[in-house]
């Protein structure tokens, strides 16, 4: 057969059909010897083969003989479990039929285990270990097949199945007993090839323990040659997957901090532009919260898989329903883990466990380790005498005799490996899911109680245990760390899917379990990295965090566990994290309020961070509330506590400000900041601090030069004491270019804010949230200066994509951005659009501030401006009035923003007729606005101009042409002769004025 196979086929003379014939689990295998045959001038047609066990093999194979041409089998061990089938039965098909067509078949082996005896007839082609090209030249060989000089160029190259994707993201290890689900693999595979670029998004649908992170996982592994890029991203903790997710960005080499949002932004752009990779694949395991789906779920040329038991994803992707197993595949998986056992017995466990893969596993697991008969098994599972336990109601369909079997299970490991039940009792104190276990080993220091310290000093035993759940299918093995990077015993996790660890949970006794929910508190306390502004930590907190809860830390009176609670906690807010941390911080309070006192030092912590993320969360109320009830309980408390009272004031101070009320904000600004030097000095960063906020407070008054010098006084500070790259220093830079825009020195701005933003990029990234701000602030100084016209627009539209993303549409900052936007586009004539955005941002400060608000007020000048803009002079006129009897009732005549909003209420007058009346508002803004502002202020000088147009109306030409020509000398002085100001001026423009939304 050999010499035939040398010398009787010329590939060049006689293109050859092949049916390449392979288990499902080797599809990526078959399609790339079709791809070799193709390119060497041959066809081939690929067959996923699993012959059904009730028909004779030699049916079967005669099968597969009704092709035309030569059939090549793809063989491993595992072709040989197929049906299953007893080996007897294969060594009799091939010294039988196959033998008998041997010119036939022919085959390549993808193992270097040992294969049936009676493979030899094939004469397989071992492909295993070989590279690429030696792999082409063995299997061309073994089919007596010419190499072509110069192989076909195919559409699409497949990669060399040994060949993993480029970037190859924590997927579970291939299950090598993973069993039947060909179809759906299949299904789900189209639906993502034939689905819409941007589109390409299905979930997997089941109830728990229905096989839906096998069946992923098996996918990845399957179809991996299609993919440069496969990521794994566990999703069961939103902080763990956010975290997960960002961590793509290091992967991808992308320009970004270490702030997880600025993170999960720059690998959100990157997937879309499907650069590095446009061929990638993203897992999102065990997504039942829908919540963040805008800003988690990507969109481009690759491909989403998200596995979850909400029903609700039908509304954002395509769905696939996994259904129980087939019974052929019940029992096949049952036969191949306990070959023992006959097709009737695996037949009667199937229905046993209504074909959940869930417990089958566990019952497989069960039988193929123990050797126990199956109708022992049976009838111990009946009868339900191995546990003194009730039976729970699993819920979701769940068999309840699945409950007996597990206390079969363990109750054999208490007998015969009870250290494997100290670590499966132990990680039911754990959340389901990702369980660090890593974390006995990595702080032997921790207190863990006389039975367990063999976990931290007996690796031998550690690893035994571990393989022994592992074996059992309770547990699965994961690693933390870089892909691809070994991990040591500190480092270790496993996953425990929450259906059993809620059985196991059960099945443990109330006193082993509040043993060992002390030992992870501990653990948890000890692996706190004790600095969670530090964004470096941020995994670590997002790892530490869903194991609060069922550890009972969030009970703890212990201070080093609680430091740990609160740590957690500022991670949240430091992260962005802040629905997941107000719940938290709601538990905190409830746990706490049992045992400690309001005013005690880890209550006020609790109080301060909580009323940090609800400012942050734009509940501005709801932290004046919160704080301003335990300012009164301080103050009235027997033994004062200054350091505490001052911090608290602090707080009640920056909700006031975002409330509106400025001069109740600035006076408490004044304590904090005086009580602070007194207390600790005035380079303390408390004191710092409290500078900074009091110079927010008088910007917002309109004092905006005393809030430039304490700035410029306080980054002086801040650079000294905290060095230039401190985040709190790159802040007061921007606050310093801040107050010079608002004094209108635009230029000076300008040169002082481009370095800055390079600095934000260079230390945090340039989508961090701090960056984005400053780079607002960079955008406002290139539009007040004037000579950037063409970078603005697009530079804005781009940011304020950006804000979007980062915090929604309605938080306060991105309405102030759709604020600056919207005056922009009127100001270039994009009128619809301005007033979408305007109304836009009116509604959403309506809803968040209330109506009465200054900022909310001062809003409905910019609404007059786009009517105006329109041609509604009257409602214009009405807005404008509005705006400015508003402000003036809750900032005074003389505040700014009421200067401005005068401004424009002036030239409604004037465009309405209303011309004696726009000529004595015009007169009293320029004489209020000189005295608050300074004769050489825009505002003023924009104030002179409108001045000189009302008294022109008004047929007072030697007045308006003297302050005419004194305002076009200022403003080309000021401003200089280009400037859009000026040549307004210059052309006889009516000058106006819009309105910053600006919440502090």
């Amino acid at each position: 057969m050999a010499e035939q196979r040398g010398t009787g086929r010329d590939s060049a003379a006689a293109p050859e059909h092949f049916l390449v014939v392979f288990p499902g689990y080797h599809r990526s295998w078959a399609a790339w010897i079709a791809q070799c045959l193709e390119r060497h001038g041959h066809r081939a047609t690929q067959q996923r083969w699993d012959p059904p066990r009730e028909v004779p093999l030699e049916d079967s194979l005669g099968d597969l003989l009704l092709s035309s041409g030569r059939v090549l089998l793809v063989l491993n061990d595992w072709f040989f479990e197929l049906g299953p089938r007893p080996a007897g039965e294969w060594n009799d098909a091939l010294r039988g039929f196959v033998a008998a067509h041997a010119d036939r078949f022919a085959a390549v082996n993808l193992t270097n285990r040992p294969l049936l005896p009676a493979t030899a007839v094939l004469e397989p082609a071992s492909l295993w270990g070989l590279s690429e090209e030696g792999a082409e030249e063995r299997l061309l060989s073994r089919l007596g097949l010419e190499r072509r000089r110069t192989p076909r160029k195919l559409p699409s190259q497949l990669r060399y199945p040994e060949t993993r994707a480029e970037i190859w993201g924590e997927i579970p290890r291939r299950n090598p007993r993973f069993t039947g689900r060909d179809d759906l693999l299949t299904d789900l595979h189209q639906r993502l090839s034939d689905a819409e670029r941007g589109a390409a998004a299905c979930t997997l649908l089941g109830m728990s323990g229905i096989g839906k992170t096998q069946l992923a996982a098996e996918y990845a592994h399957r179809f991996s040659p299609d993919y440069d890029m496969v990521w794994w991203i566990n999703s069961d903790d939103r902080n763990i997957q956010r975290d997960r997710f960002g961590e793509l960005a290091v992967e991808l080499d992308l320009p970004s901090g270490s702030e997880p949002g600025e993170r999960i932004r720059a690998v959100r752009d990157a997937l879309r532009r499907g650069e590095p990779h446009s061929r990638w694949l993203l897992i999102f395991d065990g997504w039942d919260d829908t919540e963040g789906i805008d800003v988690l779920l990507p969109q481009g040329p690759g491909h989403v898989l998200v596995t979850s038991r909400n029903r609700g994803w039908s509304e954002h992707t395509e769905v696939l329903e996994i259904p129980a197993f087939l019974r052929a595949e019940s029992t096949a998986y049952l036969m191949r883990r306990a070959p023992h056992i006959t097709a009737d017995q695996a037949d009667e466990v199937a229905v046993e466990f209504g074909d959940v893969p869930l417990p089958l596993v566990q019952a497989a697991s069960w039988l193929g380790e123990s050797g126990m008969e199956a109708p022992e098994y049976l009838r111990m599972v009946r009868e339900r005498k191995l546990t003194t336990v009730d039976e729970p109601t699993t819920g979701e369909g769940f068999p309840q005799s699945s409950m007996t079997s597990w206390s079969i299970l363990l109750n054999r490991l208490r007998r015969s490996q009870p250290q494997a039940i100290d670590v499966l009792s132990l990680s039911t104190s754990f959340a389901p899911g990702r369980i660090p276990l890593g974390l006995i080993r990595a702080y032997p220091q921790a207190e863990l109680p006389e039975e367990l310290r063999w976990m931290s000093s007996d690796l031998p035993a550690w690893t035994r245990a571990l393989d022994t759940l592992v074996n059992y299918s309770v547990l699965t093995r994961e690693t933390r760390g870089p892909a691809g990077a070994e991990m040591g015993p500190h480092q270790e996790s496993v996953h425990m899917h929450r259906l059993v660890h809620d059985i196991v949970s059960k099945l443990t006794s109330e006193e082993s379990r509040a043993i060992h929910r002390k030992a992870v508190r501990s653990l948890l306390a000890e692996a706190d990295p004790g600095n969670p502004v530090d964004t470096r930590n941020w995994p670590r907190y997002a790892e530490l965090l869903p194991h609060l809860e069922p550890s009972g830390a969030l009970d703890s009176t212990r201070s080093r566990v609680q430091g740990a609670v609160l740590n957690c906690l500022r991670y949240c807010f430091r992260s962005g994290e802040y629905k997941g941390g107000l719940e938290l911080a709601q538990q905190i309070r409830d746990r706490w309020s049992r045992n400690l006192e309001p005013l005690a030092r880890p209550m006020l912590d609790l109080t301060t961070q909580e009323s940090n993320i609800l400012r942050a969360s734009g509940r501005f109320r709801d932290a004046y509330e919160l704080d301003n009830g335990v300012l009164e309980k301080l103050r009235s408390a027997p033994q004062r506590q200054e350091q505490g009272e001052l911090r608290t004031k602090s707080a009640v101070a920056a909700s006031l400000l975002h409330l509106g009320r400025y001069e109740e904000a600035h006076t408490l600004q004044q304590e904090v900041l005086v009580g602070n030097e007194r207390l600790l000095g005035p380079n303390e960063i408390a004191t710092l601090m409290a500078r900074h906020n009091l110079s927010v407070g008088l910007r917002l008054l309109g004092r905006y030069a005393e809030a430039y010098e304490l700035d410029l006084e306080t980054l002086s500070l801040r650079e000294s004491v905290l060095r230039a790259r401190h985040i709190s220093t790159l802040n007061s830079g921007s606050a310093v270019v801040h107050d010079l825009r608002l004094l209108g020195r635009y230029r000076d701005a300008l040169s002082r804010q481009e370095p800055i933003v390079r600095l934000h990029v260079q230390v945090l990234g340039p989508l961090h949230p701090q960056t984005l701000e400053a780079r607002a602030q960079l955008a406002m100084c290139r539009r007040r200066e004037g000579g950037h016209t063409q970078d603005v627009g697009p530079s804005m539209a781009s940011l304020l994509e950006q804000l979007v993303q980062l915090h929604g549409r309605e938080h306060y900052r991105t309405l102030s951005f759709l604020t600056n936007y919207g005056n922009y586009l009127r100001e270039h004539g994009d009128l619809s659009q301005a007033r979408d955005l305007i109304a836009e941002a009116e509604g959403g400060y309506r809803a968040l501030v209330g109506p009465a608000h200054p900022v909310a007020t001062g809003m409905l000048s910019n609404t007059g401006l786009v009517m105006q803009a329109a041609g509604e002079r009257a409602e214009a006129m009405s807005m404008f009035e509005s705006a400015m009897a508003g402000l003036t009732a809750t900032l005074g005549p003389d505040h700014p923003w009421v200067l401005g909003c005068a401004l424009n209420a002036a030239s409604a007058r004037n465009f309405n007729g209303r011309i004696a009346d726009a000529v004595d508002l015009s007169r009293d803004t320029l004489r209020r606005s000189r005295h608050s502002l300074g004769e050489q202020h825009p505002l003023t000088l924009s104030c002179q101009v409108a001045l000189s147009a009302d008294l022109r109306a008004a047929r007072e030409q030697e007045e308006a042409g003297k302050l005419e020509e004194d305002g076009l000398l200022s403003l080309t002085r000021t401003l200089g002769a280009q400037h859009p100001h000026t040549i307004s001026a210059r052309q006889r423009t009516r000058p106006y004025w819009d309105f910053e939304a600006y919440l502090g």
